[in-house]
């Protein structure tokens, strides 16, 4: 196994930084000579494992710490973002496809959720669950590939699986990415990995809705992907040079810099103190004290 020979962090509050990541953490490569991982989502069934996408590749990933990376489904039309949903039955976003799939315990594959209001989705990208069942998926346009667009733009969308609803929740992005819900879910943060290059936040309503949004942090280096909150509310972020924490109050808290630049990530294991990253021909992870949210 690969260990980088040093983990280099940036330190922007250090006493914060070193209570959620261990001074002498270090970056374990667990699998590598892929086309472009995405998308990595921990299954807690059995022993555990991690599901990821390669996506150049067609193909979804099975990783275990016993029997390394092997081929979980081909062809995977060419996926991205991957969930549970309240069940624990995989979610997953297929560029090629252009629809958001649900895979059951058979390994079944059948369409959530392919058009709005009559018309082709562009390419969604990622997606999350909230507790209530509903599925929220961002929807940019990287993977059209030549083919005509049908929506007016790149938006965020609701999908609720009781009444086989769609719903368009934000508007207002160039290039919509990755999501994740605060742990109380009253928030909802998407990553704009287009100009902006930022992750804004937004107040989620009773009803469904949401508000307009504000600017949480703007990433530094690269742009934002994929991103995740621990129990604490704490934004952990995809960007060029590795992995972005944010407090709270959008303050960087520090960066744990990644031999490659990551695309996502996501908190698995037992306990949910593993930050696993998905980073270009790679997966690595690194043993936090934060814990993830289930």
């Amino acid at each position: 196994m690969f260990h980088a020979p040093a983990v280099d962090f940036v330190l922007k509050r250090p006493r914060e930084f070193y209570k959620i990541v261990p001074a002498g953490a270090k970056i374990k490569r667990l699998a590598t000579g892929f086309k472009f991982t995405e998308g990595p989502q921990w299954i807690p069934q059995g022993n555990g494992h991690l599901i990821f996408s390669d996506i150049p590749a067609d193909r979804l990933i099975k990783w275990t710490a016993r029997g390394g990376a092997i081929t979980f489904r081909r062809p995977s039309r060419n996926a991205n973002g991957n969930t549970l949903d309240r069940q624990g039955r995989l979610v997953t976003c297929e560029h090629d496809a252009r629809r958001v799939s649900i895979t059951d315990a058979k390994r079944n594959v059948r369409v959530l959720v392919d058009s709005f209001e009559g018309k082709k989705l562009n390419s969604p990208n990622d997606v999350v669950t909230k507790t209530d069942g509903s599925i929220w998926f961002t929807d940019p346009d990287y993977g059209l590939k030549g083919r005509p667009k049908e929506q007016a733009g790149n938006f965020v969308y609701r999908y609720d699986p009781k009444t086989g609803l769609t719903t368009l929740v934000a508007r207002e992005f160039d290039k919509p990415n990755g999501l994740s819900f605060s742990p109380d879910e009253k928030l909802l943060y998407v990553a704009d990995s287009g100009k902006p290059k930022h992750i804004r936040v937004f107040v989620v309503k009773g009803d469904g809705t949401l508000d307009t949004g504000r600017v949480f942090c703007v990433i530094d280096k690269g742009v934002p992907d994929g991103i995740r909150c621990d129990k604490k509310g704490r934004v952990w972020s995809s960007a060029g040079d590795g992995v972005h924490i944010f407090s709270v109050d959008g303050g960087l808290v520090g960066k744990i810099l990644v031999p490659e630049a990551p695309a996502n990530l996501c908190f698995g294991s037992e306990t949910m103190q593993t930050l696993f990253i998905t980073a270009r021909t790679s997966l690595y992870s690194i043993r936090v004290k934060a814990e993830g949210v289930r």
